[in-house]
């Protein structure tokens, strides 16, 4: 391949996907939808590698989970972490009794809890817990402290002393540990138990009471320890835009839609049946806001984005802070954060990348973030994060240098997974269904050799005059 002009890179990796669901469809549409649900599944793997992610990590799957979103012919590279979630806590807590004991093979019981019935409480400690998740091939451990959303707010969270165990073996066997929180509170209980990831960024300030947006000096507080501990940072802040756009109007008939979704689905989503979670969760903005019965999508969207607004300001600031302190920020985009459709595979990184340049992230720290940060955080570095000799062949060809701007990422000539040099057109949902041949780059087996043609430098950033071929 003649990469003359322009810019080789790694592949990206989003480092926080959930790949088990169809956005916005339950797994009872998707039976009742069979054409639709096979269209989605076939597309999804594409869509991520439209927009350059050549790695995922799925941070709560299991074995199974991971053969059938490996069955596709073309899927990015994809690993996963074990969901160690405190029993009856979240997220497990969504999912009816007694079925949820059954889908949580990490689930947690602590000490001097009654297991539920058929369950061996030797099985969900924190040493047994981890060591199943190593066994089952995960590269990391998940935890979370979440209290609840909306008027559930009593959801119990795990002790101290328990996901300080889980962190020591999950050490103990070579595992990071991420933990879901997104509070003061969650937050100062991840320092304390020593997490190496905090996924979400700092969005509620419980403890704080702040009328303001600006960090405050408790917010400050966490934020410098979490610094000093070089704690890993996902901010995630496309989350709450995922939920904002439920309201908008207008977000289904966006054009870029049609690039990663079949159209098939996205007239399902303006169905009835497809918009069910907006109908839930215009249901409780109503009540928490008095709306009248009659309110209308304009008043809707105004109520909503008044809610969410505050926390997105929120996690920006905190962002900021941390960006301009040289944190440790990993790119991950929680896709899809929950049942909306508005969180759409591929998409929603490209403006999750917008959504951290707002927050002050340069685009050579989102290209850092999205690659050698990602891959080192996750102990992948020997294999991806850079463009060398040796590593696999995950590679990205562009036409701008995705270090001055993050639009790189709209002009990308060809994405290369595995030495495979697939071609953005044929990646699209509109050429999904057509079959198209997809170039090799090499058979399975080769090497790939990066050579200048002035010695044997390695091309990198900027790629100029440089032939990619098979050795």
């Amino acid at each position: 391949m003649d990469a003359t002009d322009l810019f080789l890179t790694p592949g990206l990796m989003d480092s926080h996907v959930h790949l088990g669901e169809i956005p916005g469809m339950t797994s009872d549409q998707e039976a009742q939808h069979p054409d639709i649900a096979k269209a989605a599944r076939e597309q999804i793997p594409r869509s991520y590698l439209l927009y350059g992610f050549t790695t995922l990590i799925d941070l709560i799957s299991t074995p199974r989970g991971m053969a059938r979103w490996k069955s596709h012919d073309i899927v990015p590279d994809t690993y996963f972490c074990g969901g160690a979630a405190l029993m009856d806590g979240y997220p497990m807590n969504y999912a009816p009794k007694p079925q949820r004991y059954q889908g949580w093979l990490y689930m947690l019981i602590e000490a001097g809890t009654q297991a539920p019935e058929g369950i061996d409480p030797a099985l969900h400690t924190p040493q047994a817990v981890v060591s199943r998740m190593k066994a089952d091939g995960a590269i990391c451990v998940k935890t979370f402290f979440e209290r609840g959303f909306g008027d559930v707010r009593d959801l119990p969270v795990p002790k101290l002393e328990t996901i300080r165990e889980v962190v020591k073996a999950a050490h103990a066997a070579g595992l990071p540990v991420l933990m879901h929180a997104n509070s003061d509170e969650a937050h100062r209980f991840g320092i304390d138990v020593g997490v190496d990831v905090m996924v979400h960024g700092l969005m509620n300030w419980y403890q704080e009471q702040s009328s303001t947006s600006e960090v405050t000096p408790g917010i400050r507080k966490i934020l410098d320890d979490e610094l000093a501990q070089n704690v890993g940072w996902q901010p995630t802040i496309q989350v709450l835009y995922g939920l904002e756009d439920l309201f908008n109007t207008s977000f289904l008939s966006d054009p870029r839609l049609v690039r990663v979704l079949p159209s098939n689905l996205i007239d399902w989503y303006r169905s009835p049946d497809g918009q069910w979670f907006r109908t839930a969760v215009s249901k409780g903005v109503s009540q928490n806001a008095k709306l009248p019965a009659n309110a209308d999508a304009s008043q809707l969207e105004r109520t909503v984005k008044g809610e969410l607004d505050p926390a997105i300001d929120r996690v920006k600031h905190a962002t900021a802070y941390v960006v301009a302190r040289h944190g440790r920020i990993l790119f991950g985009t929680d896709t899809p954060s929950s049942p909306t459709y508005a969180n759409p595979p591929g998409l929603n990184a490209w403006l999750e990348m917008h959504r951290l340049s707002e927050a002050g992230e340069t685009p050579a720290q989102i290209f850092r973030s999205a690659t050698l940060t990602n891959a080192q955080a996750l102990k992948l570095d020997r294999d991806i994060g850079t463009v060398q000799v040796g590593k696999r062949a995950n590679l990205l060809l562009l036409r701008q240098d995705p270090t001055q701007t993050i639009d790189a990422y709209a002009g990308i000539v060809k994405v290369i997974l595995n030495g495979r040099v697939l071609d953005p057109s044929e990646l699209a949902a509109n050429a999904a269904s057509d079959g198209g041949a997809l170039g090799f780059l090499r058979a399975p087996g080769q090497d790939l050799e990066l050579g200048s043609g002035r010695g044997d430098r390695i091309c990198a950033v900027p790629a100029v005059h440089c032939r990619v071929r098979v050795r």
